[in-house]
């Protein structure tokens, strides 16, 4: 009879509790946003742990949307295309799919979606970007499914110039005018094929082609590189390249505290550091 007591009164604890956190504004505001942005998809992630872990259901929503994602600097799409990418940087999958939901309820075309991807060949290698791409096809399908009809977009045929090195130079002068000869002398001599294909793929191949806006694509390489956390000289100059193609220091900072969520304070604490470094220097 005691034991039937203390597990009713467990019971009505845990309930008692669940009910007060759904009554906090912080609370219902994270519950709106979680709805605006991932919609079914994020709400089937949070009523998944009710019954396993209610606390990580509620922190989930009053901080991750009720605080981080009610931050004004960067748009939605912004938002959803830094997460979506900070996701194929670890390999999670799951939530990957909750978020690519999250980037076309957000605005972003399926051509911007798979642009994305392919953009991320270079920060994170094929294997992760395959298993990225693949999830998008199996969540394009699941949206079919539902009666879902998304934006196709327009695909910007890449540039026909055929000198892919030339190209490269050409766009990777447009985020930093020396970065090219950085490169060169970094490598050109002890491994020129490495430098070379840093230009020629990464930009003559993929930043060469137009149907990802450059924002977009610094934001997608700032949240990567923040995430794998192993490559704070290449997070710095996309920083420096996303400040002189238009970004802001301050939706920058969003970005980083983006991370907080999706990457870990550690990750987001490293890159707002390095994104410190450049304000000063830039002040000085």
């Amino acid at each position: 009879m005691k034991q039937i007591l203390l597990i009713i009164l467990t019971l009505l604890s845990v309930l008692n509790s669940y009910g007060q956190m759904e009554k906090s504004e912080r609370y219902e505001r994270g519950w709106n946003k979680l709805m605006e942005i991932d919609g079914e998809a994020g709400e089937n992630v949070v009523n998944g742990l009710k019954d396993i872990s209610p606390e990580l259901s509620k922190f989930i929503i009053e901080y991750s949307f009720g605080d981080v994602y009610n931050l004004n600097r960067l748009d939605n799409k912004s938002k959803e295309i830094a997460v979506v990418s900070s996701l194929i940087a670890q390999g999670a999958i799951p939530q990957l799919k909750v978020h690519l939901n999250g980037a076309l309820n957000t605005g972003s075309s399926i051509i911007e979606v798979k642009e994305l991807i392919l953009h991320l060949t270079g920060y994170l290698g094929f294997p992760r970007t395959i298993n990225a791409m693949n999830t998008l096809k199996e969540v394009l399908q699941e949206r079919k499914n539902n009666g879902i009809l998304d934006e196709e977009g327009i695909e910007i045929l890449s540039n026909n110039e055929t000198d892919r090195y030339n190209l490269g130079s050409k766009y990777l002068a447009i985020l930093d005018k020396n970065q090219e000869q950085v490169i060169q002398d970094a490598y050109g001599d002890f491994s020129p094929d490495l430098a070379r294909f840093i230009i020629e793929y990464g930009y003559g191949d993929i930043y060469s082609r137009e149907s990802l806006d450059k924002r977009y694509r610094q934001i997608a390489s700032i949240s990567a590189l923040t995430t794998l956390g192993n490559a704070p000289s290449q997070l710095k100059f996309h920083m420096n390249a996303g400040l002189n193609i238009g970004l802001t220091a301050e939706e920058i900072k969003e970005i980083m505290i983006l991370m907080s969520v999706y990457a870990g304070f550690p990750a987001a604490i490293n890159g707002t550091n390095i994104l410190k470094e450049i304000v000063n220097e830039s002040n000085k």
